[in-house]
């Protein structure tokens, strides 16, 4: 198991996995492991259809949950093991369900990013809304990313390890550079317990669950929700799909499209940055 295991891991690292991908995946065979009691490489196809049955019905998984265990053990025997067969069974999956989220708002969106106490985490809300980004990036957004006399934000290895620019505008830039200029930021604009490290994902998410809490917003969801209403109303002011895609990170414009769907219309012309115009510049420290 402890050699099969690290052909995986060079496997991964030849395809350019994330760190976050590879730690799924291994996590999803050693779960395939434990259920059979044998070696992985010794299993029939007939096996891996009955752990996925066992995910469903007993362990009640998610659609989206067995999708992504059934990618580790996908990737393991088309990748690693060579199997030709794996593609060919037929294995047989849940359904995603079709739902669309709880979206919000701009007044909702406004009154979230003025709720923290701390200006750091006000801007930290700020840049995830109106950049659109995933919080694996937001904590990872670095001084040197920032171009402010382009007006252009580089995420650096976002999903996929793809780099990305993304049009900040005037509003958000000087946002950030008040920040700056009160926090002087070394490294990464949201410095963990060490200055040359960042914080980690649940910082922001706990700051987005708080501020939703302050001012009374009772709909679902965590700080992704901040890059739903991103997209959503930048479609409703009018920004090209294309566009969008490219914003987002989106490698399918399947992704992108979805958002169409969400909403009944949408107008024309407009940024979405422009909603931080409404926002005053923090003074605290």
């Amino acid at each position: 198991m402890k050699h099969l295991r690290q052909l995986m891991i060079d496997t991964m690292l030849l395809h350019g996995l994330a760190q976050r991908t590879q730690k799924t995946y291994l996590a999803g065979v050693e779960d395939l492991a434990r259920f059979t009691r044998q070696p992985p490489d010794s299993l029939s196809l007939k096996q891996i259809q009955q752990w996925l049955l066992y995910l469903i019905k007993e362990r009640q998984l998610s659609p989206s949950s067995c999708r992504l265990y059934f990618n580790s053990v996908n990737f393991l025997f088309t990748r690693v093991l060579k199997r030709d067969d794996f593609a060919r069974y037929g294995f047989i999956l849940p359904k995603n369900r079709q739902q669309i989220p709880a979206l919000l708002n701009p007044s909702e969106v406004t009154a979230i990013l003025s709720a923290p106490v701390r200006s750091r985490d006000r801007m930290m809300l700020k840049l995830c809304y109106a950049c659109g980004l995933r919080v694996s990036e937001l904590v990872r957004v670095s001084v040197p990313d920032i171009d402010g006399q382009q007006q252009l934000l580089r995420v650096t290895q976002g999903k996929g390890n793809k780099d990305r620019l993304i049009p900040v505008g005037k509003t958000l830039v000087q946002h950030l550079r008040h920040y700056w200029l009160r926090h002087h930021p070394k490294a990464f604009l949201f410095s963990g317990q060490k200055l040359d490290s960042h914080i980690g994902i649940t910082v922001p998410q706990k700051v987005f669950r708080q501020a939703k809490k302050t001012v009374g917003i009772g709909k679902p969801g965590g700080i992704h929700s901040l890059r739903h209403a991103y997209a959503t109303h930048c479609l409703q002011l009018g920004m090209p799909i294309h566009q969008l895609q490219q914003q987002m990170g989106h490698k399918d414009l399947h992704s992108t499209i979805r958002y169409t769907h969400w909403l009944p219309q949408t107008g024309e012309g407009g940024c979405v940055v422009d909603l931080l115009g409404e926002l005053p510049l923090d003074d605290d420290v």
